[in-house]
């Protein structure tokens, strides 16, 4: 084993547990964070925040009452109830705030819990538009909330260890990243439900909030909302968004020059919006990135069955979760000058004679897990330093899927200026980059 290759191994190796960590601190020292949005993801992270001693759940709230009361079981303590995140955001007995509510609610929930003086985790993706998402940064900025966006691999050591390695260079020359969000959903997927009366207008209207004004479907709510673009960008944004931001890391680059995509509703028979396969594909600057949806077909996306794939010029990384592994490349010494397959003696030239271009490696096992993210902002609030994952990285992981699904909803190739934050060769693109909140709502 390499000297490189010993160093990547012992940084996991010496990683303390969470638990052990927060087992030594002092009731001075807890963080007392309230919770707006308890379904699904949210209970994940209200779990993950719970492995540590130095949380205290001092508030919940949601539109439903039987969320908020399966939070309050499993809390040490026993937090306020709000149906209102205004009210829970004028709590002066809440340190810090975790947003799990659906995208289109993100921005404003965030730019109102900064102004409140409260520290913020939001759960990824970061915002529904571009525009959002930089008035978040620009708002955490002038407030100097901590803030750490939920792309929890961020914290996952054994991927920080692997980025690291891609980006020293461990593999050479990254031509191209690909990620894979693959399942299948034929023939049915989430149902064709039909519109219908909402068990109450008010929490209708309430969970809309800045959307559009739609009738009632049930499919539009809960986790399904991720299918319909008034909410989500689909699973560009919602998977999409982990692959992108750990290939950003990998690459050492901020955003691309340019994305395109193509896809539809090709079978499942739902009243989804989002397409049930598609290919993104974005231009980083002498690597090409993609984002394969397949969602019709269950087979694995490649050899491995990996959720990512790094092709360098000297080895290709795979990842799954929290574990990865390096099969490298073959370099190949020619006999007799023999260099294509046309050449006679070519099977005595090709075969004996190549060899690794370095050396295979693992590292990493199970699950990526959400708790070192949690643990990770909980030390940044009180040490006041920057997140693993903090606002602005958010953004620009989050910014290169957006523009994808734009690039998918209006079939085109389109260039983007990182600076301004617009198409330069379609302005008819550029009014995905943001839209018009329904009254009242407006992001401060």
């Amino acid at each position: 084993m390499s000297e490189s290759t010993r160093r990547y191994f012992s940084k996991a190796a010496i990683a303390a547990t969470a638990l052990s960590y927060s087992n030594i601190l002092g009731a001075n020292d807890r963080v007392r964070v309230g919770y707006i949005g308890l379904g699904n993801r949210g209970d994940q992270v209200h779990d993950a925040f719970l492995e540590h001693g130095d949380q205290v759940t001092a508030a919940v709230c949601d539109l439903r009452e039987d969320y908020m009361d399966f939070a309050i079981k499993k809390s040490r303590a026993t937090p306020k109830k709000y149906r209102d995140y205004k009210k829970l955001l004028d709590d002066k007995e809440v340190d810090a705030v975790a947003i799990a509510t659906p995208d289109h609610w993100h921005a404003l929930m965030f730019v109102d819990a900064c102004r409140a003086g409260k520290d913020v985790y939001v759960e990824k993706p970061l915002s529904l538009t571009i525009w959002e998402g930089r008035r978040m940064v620009q708002v955490a900025a002038e407030t100097k909330r901590v803030t750490q966006v939920g792309i929890h691999r961020r914290s996952v050591q054994s991927l920080r260890d692997a980025a690291e390695f891609v980006r020293s260079g461990g593999i050479g020359h990254v031509t191209v990243a690909k990620g894979y969000h693959v399942q299948n959903e034929w023939p049915n997927g989430i149902g064709n439900v039909a519109n219908g009366a909402p068990p109450s207008d008010a929490e209708w209207d309430a969970w809309l909030g800045p959307a559009p004004k739609m009738p009632y479907n049930r499919n539009r709510t809960f986790y399904n909302f991720r299918w319909f673009y008034d909410y989500s960008g689909g699973q560009i944004t919602n998977f999409g968004v982990h692959y992108m931001d750990f290939i950003r890391m990998a690459l050492g680059k901020e955003a691309p020059r340019a994305v395109t995509a193509m896809g539809g509703r090709y079978v499942v028979k739902d009243n989804r919006e989002i397409p049930d396969t598609c290919e993104v594909l974005w231009d980083y600057g002498e690597t090409m990135v993609v984002f394969s949806q397949y969602n019709a077909n269950a087979a694995p996306g490649n050899v491995k069955n990996a959720e990512l794939e790094i092709r360098g010029t000297k080895g290709t990384m795979y990842l799954q979760s929290g574990k990865w592994e390096v099969v490298p490349e073959k370099t190949t010494e020619t006999l007799f000058g023999y260099r294509t397959p046309l050449d006679r003696g070519i099977e005595k030239a090709w075969g004996p004679s190549r060899k690794p271009a370095m050396e295979a490696m693992t590292n990493g096992t199970g699950f990526a897990e959400t708790y070192p993210h949690t643990r990770n902002f909980l030390d940044c609030v009180k040490s006041r330093k920057k997140c693993n994952c903090d606002i602005l990285e958010g953004h620009l992981s989050t910014s290169a899927t957006i523009i994808g699904h734009i690039a998918l909803r209006t079939k085109s190739y389109l260039e983007w200026d990182t600076k301004t934050e617009k198409f330069t060769n379609n302005a008819a693109a550029n009014k995905y980059l943001s839209y018009q909140y329904r009254a009242p709502y407006k992001l401060g």
